[in-house]
């Protein structure tokens, strides 16, 4: 996976550079080292190795990978690279994929928090411990679940959906609640103390710093506890970032307007039209 999203990046900019184009280095590293390099990191350094053994551990990476390693991919600018490689038809399909009803759903901060609410009340239940414990499960989560968090990102870093400033400054709100609602499962994972999942301690011959249970169980509210909350801080700069451009946007078409035209947009707005 890592390579032939390496290959693919890679591709764009030889084809960019044969038509006489020039990527930006710094995207092209930021691509490569942050976004891939920390999906590398999580999956195959210390959280992917003792993930199945403590859910500290599988809990990190679960939020690392949907939170963190899409934010780090989109630095890369990835959409832009293909829009500006594909030829017109796949630009449009691109486009289209981007604009669907599936990217609108996710790519919005109404939907983050229920979505994010949603994903990790499986680490109350036992299941987390089939998912944990599961190598198929395994391999499935290291692929679905970046797809899932780069589906939420994409579209907000994309600009790719067109929305008023009274929408945006909605979502702004709900962004703010989402960092209330975030905490939550980390919040009540930390203070039960009951092992959720219901799984024992790890058999065999463990190291010595190994956590008992319920201090494994603690430790993953911690972590997906603060996760959580900092990774909320670049989607309220993206959605600042959103309100601006579409400000500037709505001031322009203003501009454009006559006196006559303003004057009768002024009546029809007090006239509640």
């Amino acid at each position: 996976m890592l390579i032939v999203a390496a290959g693919l990046y890679l591709g764009g900019v030889w084809v960019l550079r044969r038509r006489g184009h020039r990527w930006p280095l710094r995207l092209t590293l930021m691509y490569l080292l942050l976004g891939l390099g920390s999906y590398a990191w999580v999956s195959f350094g210390f959280l992917g190795t003792w993930s199945v053994e403590i859910r500290w551990a599988f809990t990190t990476r679960i939020a690392l990978l949907l939170f963190v390693v899409p934010v780090a991919i989109t630095l890369g600018r990835p959409v832009s690279l293909a829009r500006a490689v594909l030829s017109e038809r796949p630009r449009a399909r691109v486009n289209g994929a981007l604009r669907s009803w599936v990217a609108r759903f996710f790519g919005n901060a109404i939907m983050a928090p229920v979505f994010t609410c949603l994903v990790f009340a499986v680490f109350f239940t036992p299941f987390s411990a089939v998912l944990r414990m599961s190598p198929v499960a395994e391999g499935v989560t290291s692929v679905v679940v970046p797809l899932l968090g780069l589906l939420m990102v994409l579209p907000l870093a994309a600009h790719t959906v067109a929305r008023t400033s009274l929408f945006i400054v909605a979502e702004f709100m709900f962004a703010f609640v989402e960092l209330v609602l975030d905490a939550i499962p980390g919040i009540l994972l930390r203070l039960n103390d009951t092992v959720l999942d219901h799984a024992g301690l790890w058999p065999g011959v463990l190291p010595l710093w190994f956590p008992n249970p319920l201090h494994d169980q603690h430790l993953s509210g911690d972590f997906l506890w603060f996760i959580a909350e900092v990774v909320d801080v670049p989607i309220l700069v993206i959605l600042m970032m959103r309100w601006i451009r579409s400000d500037k946007r709505e001031s322009r078409s203003m501009d454009k307007l006559s006196d006559e035209e303003m004057a009768e947009l002024t009546a029809a707005h007090l006239r509640g039209e």
